[in-house]
């Protein structure tokens, strides 16, 4: 009796196979939900600035100080972004949370002017190529089954040299240089899309140690994507953009 009932109960429980399978669908459950909310803060960044960029080309006087401030917000926006990164491990998800939405406000300020350089049907040709073109390369990155690390090493080596190549260029004013920073920024942003998404969806099927790192590490995420979509738009903007008159 007791032989059959250990049987039995033997019977009931899952294999070492079974259980892995288990295992991973819970994880990547995990990581479906984390992506969730990670694209639910990149897509809340994106709107704080198109509402920001809209009060910016609604009012005449908001965008002459903006024009007037322009490079000491971007400088602000740099050390935003670099004091983000920095003092994340020291921040509530709160504080966070705000500092990543102040972030794209004030992105939205300087976006605003540059965006009233184009026509608004050029702009918005721009933002749905820029949108699709986004679309595509993070549903890639979030089901090839290839590693993007590599890529990843180089794409930021790129990174670095096109911002090395914009400083140069405010002395020399080469439209060739200019054109070429484009095509080129254009190329390495639409593989770093790709290359995040698969970075922190890996973050998210590992999981974490609580649902405040688990949130901070979702904001850094939506802070990469949110970077990668607006330099995107950018670069194509330069491309596709119809200057005004």
């Amino acid at each position: 009796m007791n032989q059959d009932r250990n049987s039995s109960a033997v019977g009931t429980q899952p294999g070492w196979g079974q259980s892995g399978n288990i295992e991973h669908a819970a994880r990547t459950d995990m990581a479906a939900r984390f992506a969730s909310r990670m694209f639910g803060w990149m897509a809340g960044g994106l709107a704080v600035s198109g509402v920001v960029a809209a009060a910016v080309l609604s009012s005449q006087e908001l965008m002459l100080g903006v024009f007037e401030w322009f490079r000491a917000l971007l400088i602000v926006e740099l050390v935003m972004v670099f004091g983000f990164t920095a003092l994340l491990r020291r921040m509530n998800f709160a504080t966070a949370a705000a500092s990543f939405l102040a972030y794209a406000a004030v992105n939205g300020l300087t976006l605003g002017l540059v965006v009233s350089l184009y026509t608004h049907e050029s702009v918005a040709n721009t933002f749905f190529v820029t949108a699709g073109t986004f679309g595509f390369m993070a549903f890639l990155g979030a089901t090839t089954k290839r590693d993007l690390t590599s890529f990843g090493s180089f794409l930021i080596m790129g990174v670095v040299a096109l911002l090395l190549a914009s400083v140069v260029n405010i002395f020399l004013h080469s439209s060739a240089v200019q054109w070429a920073i484009s095509g080129l920024g254009a190329l390495i942003f639409t593989g770093l899309t790709a290359y995040d998404v698969q970075r922190f969806q890996k973050m998210g099927y590992m999981g974490f140690h609580s649902k405040e790192e688990e949130g901070k590490v979702a904001l850094v995420g939506a802070l990469n994507l949110y970077l990668d979509f607006i330099n995107l738009f950018l670069m194509l903007l330069r491309f596709f953009g119809n200057r005004r008159n």
